[in-house]
Formats: C-alpha cells, structure tokens, sequence
C-alpha cells in the first residue's frame, strides 16, 4: 500500500482527534524509525517521551517475549509474580516505599487527586468534600474530564462540560499568586517541574523549592507530575532533582515502560498510599505481570546503559549549537537536559511548516503551542546524529 492509502483509511474510519504529520511508520530501530516506504527518520519526539529507551530496545523486547510466553494477565484478583518485584524496584527507582500501578499518564493523574482528597480528609480534616486542589495555568495532564475541568486550554474543554469542582488555576511559575490561593481547606498542589504540552515552559530557578515549603508549611500536599519530564529526559532521573525537593506524590507514565505497553504509576510513602482500602481503586490491566516485567526491564536500561548522564551531556550539546543558529524566526531556545524547545516569532508563521520541512530533511518533531518546536530525541543520541540533525534544522530555520 502507498501511505496516501493508509492515511486515507485513517481519515475514513478513525476519529480525528489528531493532526499528525503525514508520515506513515513500520518500523523503529534505536533513535531512527522507518516508513513504509523504506525512508528513514530521526526520531526526535520519542512519542512524547514514551520512548526515553530507543525503540525496540532488545533488553526490554526479550523482557516483553518471555513473560508473554508465560502469562501476561491475571487481573489483581489474584497475585502474580512480577509485580512484588516491580514495587521493590520502584521504590529503589524513587526513594518511596510504595507505588500503585495504572496503565496511562491520565489514570495516574486521576488516582493521585483522588488519594491527596482521601488524604485530605481523613488525615488533615478537611470537611468532606471540601477540598481544594491547586494547579497552573498551561498545565497539560491528561484529557479525562476531570482533568480537562483544570485545563486553561479553550480547545481541551470547551464543549465537554459540566465540570469537575475542588481546583484553583494560578499562573505558572508566579509563586506569589500560587501562595495567595492558599486555604484551610487546601490539600494539594499538582504542577509539572517543566511544561512540556504548554510548549517546553521552564519556571523560575527556585520555584519548585519555594513551592514545596509552602507546603510543608501549611501541611499541603506537593503533587509532580513527572509523565514527560520524569526517567531521564531533562539530564536527571527526576526533574524535581534540580531543585533538591521531594514531592509527596510522585507520577510517572511514558517511559516507564520504554514505549513497549502502557505503565503509568504514583510513588509516595505509606502516610499517604496505605491509605487506600481494597476495592476503593483498581485497574484490571494495571499491575500486570506483562505490565510489570516490561516496566522492570525498561527501568533496569536506563540505569545499565548511563541514559540518564547521556541526556545531560547530549542536551547540553544539542541546546547550545541550537542557541548559537542564526535565524530571524527563533525567539528562544529552552530545556533542561533532551527536553528542549525552539520558540518562534509569531511572524514565522507557526512551528507546523517548519516540522513539516524537517520530516522532508528526514527529522520527526511536533509542534506545540503554534510557535514552539519540541526537541525530544530518545536518551540514547549520540553527538554525531545531532551533528547531523543540526545541519538539518539550520537549512530549515534560514527559510
């Protein structure tokens, strides 16, 4: 089949809920994937961070295998063998002694507001029902509509009220109206350490730290979500890392499992995830043997293989030479580690046609936010490939 026939097939029976760029993939190796045409391209989205690993990683592929040759679904009705050894791994991955397993970033996002409102009232005596939660403008975690009632994105929620209660919406790194915002009935505060849907937004030095005193101040709890910043991609395991905090909650998704299955998972400590009594949560397929021996292994590589230094010293690398281009459409070049963001001036036009030039070059990214282009290549690049893109995104960006 020609791509124009698999896109026509998507266009007719698919909703169209997306706007990908037309480029039809069979395959993955590594940093590069393939179409079905044999053309060959640099990854640089890592499905939003999914693929922090490369794709098809042989370790986490054989994992994948063997435990699908055994068994791959039991529901928690009953134990299985993989998950005890999953949680033990978790808590050595995040310093927490317990973790609760879903299966996407959203349900991950769900099952740590509905604990901080258990917390809420059960542990610091909020009138039930009462309980406020406190985010930030341009935030994106997730599309449920619980979610989407705290999202500052017109699109995201416009036609899909009524809306969920409890949240308060301050500006992103504006610390004095996130403080203001503060009651007796306050639980929680969930914020990403960097914005990466809101268009790779990076706060002010110091604002995760001043945020997580005010919380163990008025005894609030510190929600990160760290979906997309989390596992390597900003040049540390963690994001919040750079601020020396430690959330109360911690999300992870994407990359927990190297792109292979959906894993997504809250850590905390027992003060907070042994409050949950059997039947109040659960997900049938998270938790799951294969969903257990997949993250384990896609874990275990980005300690084995040193990802998370290559992403420090390959981030640095890549943000400078993309700082140091010549262009009269680049407003700012931003990120931490290989979680970076090309912002344009409006008059370039939007960052789409510019994504749409670089898949010509051979380069996959994604615009965000109309004029940011997000750099998100998987942890595994080396200096030579962004040699190589650079030369790329320069011909492109002096159009």
């Amino acid at each position: 089949m020609h791509p124009s026939d698999y896109i026509q097939l998507e266009k007719e029976y698919g909703a169209h809920n997306y706007s990908p760029l037309d480029v039809v993939i069979e395959r993955g190796d590594g940093v590069w994937v393939f179409d079905v045409e044999g053309k060959k391209y640099l990854d640089c989205l890592s499905s939003y961070s999914a693929v922090n690993q490369g794709h098809v990683h042989p370790v986490i592929l054989k994992a994948m295998i063997d435990q699908a040759s055994k068994v791959t679904l039991v529901s928690r009705a009953f134990r299985n063998d993989q998950l005890p050894l999953w949680y033990q791994d978790m808590s050595r991955l995040t310093g927490f002694n317990m973790a609760l397993p879903m299966n996407t970033g959203a349900e991950a996002v769900e099952t740590a507001l509905k604990i901080a409102r258990k917390w809420a009232y059960v542990c610091k005596n909020i009138p039930r029902y009462q309980a406020e939660i406190i985010i930030a403008s341009g935030n994106f975690h997730g599309r449920t509509i619980s979610i989407v009632s705290f999202s500052t994105e017109d699109l995201y929620k416009k036609d899909f009220g009524p809306f969920t209660p409890g949240f308060k919406v301050c500006q992103y790194g504006n610390y004095q109206e996130l403080e203001s915002l503060v009651t007796k009935n306050t639980a929680a505060v969930l914020i990403e350490p960097i914005q990466g849907e809101g268009g790779v937004i990076v706060p002010p030095e110091g604002y995760l730290k001043q945020i997580s005193r005010l919380c163990k101040k008025e005894n609030i709890l510190l929600l990160l979500d760290e979906i997309q910043t989390g596992l390597g991609r900003t040049g540390k395991m963690f994001a919040f890392e750079y601020d020396d905090v430690r959330p109360d909650i911690l999300i992870l998704g994407k990359a927990l499992s190297g792109g292979f299955y959906p894993v997504s998972a809250i850590a905390a400590d027992k003060s907070i995830l042994g409050l949950f009594s059997p039947g109040e949560h659960g997900s049938t397929f998270g938790g799951s043997p294969l969903a257990a021996r997949v993250s384990r292994a896609a874990i275990s590589v980005l300690f084995d293989e040193n990802m998370v230094d290559n992403s420090a010293k390959m981030g640095h690398y890549f943000m400078a030479c993309l700082k140091e281009i010549n262009s009269k459409h680049i407003k700012e070049v931003r990120g931490k580690g290989l979680m970076i963001g090309v912002e344009l001036y409006p008059e370039a036009g939007g960052a789409r046609k510019f994504c749409e030039a670089l898949m010509s070059k051979g380069i996959l990214c994604k615009e965000t936010h109309q004029n940011v282009i997000r750099l998100t290549p998987p942890l595994i690049i080396q200096k030579s490939t962004i040699d190589w893109a650079l030369d790329r995104i320069r011909e492109v960006l002096s159009i």
